[in-house]
């Protein structure tokens, strides 16, 4: 017989989802616990996206997990790689027993009488819908929407007698050897599928209607592998870690303190690639300042040496419409295309759609506000994972992990059955969710949680104070509430 009851329920099976699992039977063994999963495999984003050439866009050693070394000489890897990586993660710790597969939470209700969250689970493949309990709820699902990525409206889109293709629907049966491809878009998917493309492709065109910062840098770490030669596997991976950890932070730091500086820096490495007849100033000078938006990391500058080929190139410009042979611009010019690639980006969704309510009353998430970047005012026994837009998402969603954990057995050690983050009488400042200027954030914001502007509504974008705020902070503060079943009033 299917349980129907756990103490923790974690939603995803990618790398939070088996990063929280290993942490929840490290530090809370005798907690019963499973993750719901609607894919049918470990992987989460490493599983849905197969276009060619995808590839980590920041270096293992920090997007790897805390408690599992990455030994692959490879910094930045190919997504192959860290699905093996993840489906062994899972494997080693017993965690891929704990996954149940082809499940999707439709709708999550607390309930406060009980201090039980109740989901409703629809089995994907034959549309069966059950119930399961839990005392506390955590959610590894990423934050966009894994059955369409976005795109945007284009003028005669049908007229276009080729094949169109977005990257997260990617066919396996594609064949673009000997194509004209279009690339449209300038982010980490563009950057990474046209050098991809270009290996076998006629042309390969990326299309942007303005510049995105793009860094080259070496595909392996050598200290790093000096590191692991020498050293035994965890202490290498220690020290390669907190070496990027810093590294990061630094560079992060520089961009913000000095704009100007950093974005000559940025420049003047893609000028010594590409040579000082190209046009940089157009096609790779962004009118915004360095981190106001992700920077692309290009492995040993691949897209570069695609350019320097001759066989890819980059326009930037704006569409008018498509055509039946391929994209006429604005300009007047006309790129002609046998594939064209909307590498337009994803489309926010946090808590995967589900429907969130609280003692019968539906949340709307937009109305809330983030605690510790990682729990929602209002919501009783709710964590969610979210990672850092400036650094690895694992630094962060590890962190949250661990301190669910600590979370959980403080609330045993209190004999608490509930916390809840809630605002103050007197209001809070608030700002947007993320900092961030990204299309695919600017989107979504009005459907995204807001945040304070101090503690602990404060969505911080830094390794060192999250790692002291939620790796050795106290609980208990003014803001967040505990209670127990059948006290008085709800609190303990």
């Amino acid at each position: 017989m299917q349980q129907s009851h756990f103490d923790v329920l974690i939603v995803g099976a990618g790398i939070s989802g088996v990063g929280a699992a290993y942490h929840l039977q490290t530090h809370c063994p005798e907690k019963t616990y499973a993750i719901i999963e609607a894919r049918q495999a470990v992987g989460g984003t490493w599983d849905l996206f197969r276009y060619p050439g995808i590839r980590s866009d920041s270096d293992m050693y920090t997007f790897g997990f805390k408690f599992k070394p990455w030994v692959s000489p490879k910094a930045i890897s190919p997504g192959a790689d860290i699905r093996h990586y993840l489906n062994e993660a899972a494997t080693e710790n017993g965690i891929d027993q704990h996954i149940q597969f082809g499940q999707k939470v439709i709708a999550a209700a607390w309930d406060t009488e009980t201090a039980l969250w109740t989901l409703q689970l629809k089995n994907l493949q034959n549309g069966d819908i059950h119930a399961v309990t839990c005392g506390f709820f955590f959610s590894c699902g990423g934050y966009f929407n894994y059955e369409q990525g976005y795109s945007p409206e284009f003028k005669g889109r049908d007229e276009f007698e080729g094949q169109i293709i977005h990257p997260q629907h990617w066919p396996e049966d594609l064949d673009y050897a000997g194509k004209k491809v279009v690339v449209i878009g300038s982010g980490a998917t563009a950057v990474t599928l046209v050098p991809t493309l270009a290996k076998t492709a006629a042309s390969v065109t990326m299309l942007q209607r303005s510049p995105t910062y793009i860094a080259s840098r070496p595909e392996q770490d050598t200290l790093a592998n000096s590191f692991r030669r020498y050293l035994p596997t965890k202490w290498a991976y220690r020290l390669s870690r907190w070496k990027q950890i810093l590294l990061h932070l630094y560079i992060y730091s520089f961009c913000k303190r000095h704009p100007e500086r950093a974005k000559r820096l940025i420049i003047k490495g893609v000028k010594e690639q590409l040579g000082d007849d190209y046009d940089v100033a157009k096609h790779f000078t962004p009118s915004y300042n360095p981190w106001d938006q992700r920077i692309c990391l290009v492995p040993d500058g691949d897209l570069f040496a695609a350019i320097n080929s001759g066989v890819a190139d980059v326009v930037t410009d704006h569409i008018d419409a498509f055509t039946s042979s391929g994209i006429r611009l604005q300009s007047g010019d006309e790129l002609s295309a046998d594939i064209i690639v909307t590498a337009t980006g994803l489309n926010v969704e946090i808590f995967s759609g589900m429907e969130l309510s609280v003692d019968g009353r539906v949340i709307n998430p937009a109305e809330t506000y983030c605690y510790k970047g990682m729990m929602l005012s209002g919501l009783p026994n709710l964590a969610f994972s979210m990672g850092y837009t400036n650094a690895s998402w694992t630094l962060k969603s590890d962190l949250v992990a661990e301190y669910v954990c600590r979370l959980l057995n403080h609330m045993d050690a209190k004999g608490e059955s509930f916390c809840t983050p809630m605002v103050p009488e007197e209001g809070v400042e608030e700002e947007p969710f993320m900092d961030f200027t990204s299309g695919y954030v600017t989107r979504a914001l009005a459907s995204l949680p807001k945040q304070g502007v101090s503690k602990p509504w404060k969505l911080y974008q830094n390794y060192i104070k999250d790692r002291l705020s939620l790796g050795r902070g106290a609980f208990e503060d003014d803001c967040m509430k505990f209670g127990r079943v059948g006290s008085a009033g709800g609190e303990g």
